[in-house]
């Protein structure tokens, strides 16, 4: 971390304006929220400079999140003050934040500003995921079902998202799904839900679900979250 660096967390999809402003140490993209209190928030004075990061606030004096992304001006700062964190185990709500490391560059004298953001969508849980995967399949323009998936007694909602050599047998997915490479779908009904490569389902009736890879699911539940090469039957 020497020079100019951008972080950008990986849990996070955004559409921002990446004009930098050289006269400040960094710049902090963030966004309004209607709950701030699950986020890292700012808060900025009369000029527009961040004055407070405070992490997952119960009382929060600002809506504006932390979406995930950084510029830092001087990269080596932030490292150091990283490595302080965790060379002396400092934690907050049992975990290591960067906004301590962000705090205690602006005790330092560093001027942050905030970034604008046109749009951001959270891949924080399983909930924001799902919901995250809508509005990207809601706003797409381009052809999102490959030639090769296979049909059998089935039928595609779209939007959706269906990889190359799907099968579906007697099963409806969609509206709002997507669908990995190779995976087989049976006698089930998909609405709202991502599944990933090479995973197999029947006898399924789901929504806001997600399924890893290499997945197997046989069952009635409503909801499903199952991770990569897991196995699970509800009878």
């Amino acid at each position: 971390l020497t020079g100019n660096v951008i972080v950008a967390f990986a849990d996070t999809l955004f559409r921002a304006d990446f004009v930098l402003d050289a006269s400040v140490d960094g710049t902090i993209w963030v966004k309004e929220v209607e709950d701030p209190r699950a986020f890292g928030v700012v808060q900025l004075d009369s000029e527009g400079i961040i004055e407070d990061f405070v992490e997952k606030p119960e009382n929060p004096q600002s809506n504006l999140a932390i979406i995930g992304i950084y510029y830092f001006k001087d990269g080596q700062s932030l490292r150091s003050e990283i490595e302080y964190l965790l060379d002396n185990d400092i934690k907050e709500k049992g975990e290591y934040q960067l906004t301590n490391a962000l705090d205690s560059l602006k005790d330092k004298g560093a001027k942050f500003t905030p970034g604008k953001v046109i749009e951001w969508w959270d891949c924080g849980n399983k909930n924001a995921t799902v919901n995250t995967n809508q509005r990207v399949l809601a706003n797409a323009t381009e052809k999102l079902v490959a030639d090769s998936v296979v049909l059998e007694n089935s039928e595609i909602i779209e939007p959706c998202y269906i990889g190359e050599n799907v099968r579906l047998k007697n099963t409806k997915v969609g509206p709002y799904v997507s669908i990995g490479d190779n995976t087989s779908i049976e006698d089930s009904v998909i609405t709202n839900t991502i599944i990933q490569t090479e995973s197999h389902i029947q006898n399924a009736n789901i929504t806001n679900s997600m399924i890893g890879n290499k997945a197997h699911y046989d069952g009635k539940a409503n909801e499903v979250s199952l991770g990569d090469y897991c196995t699970q039957k509800i009878d």
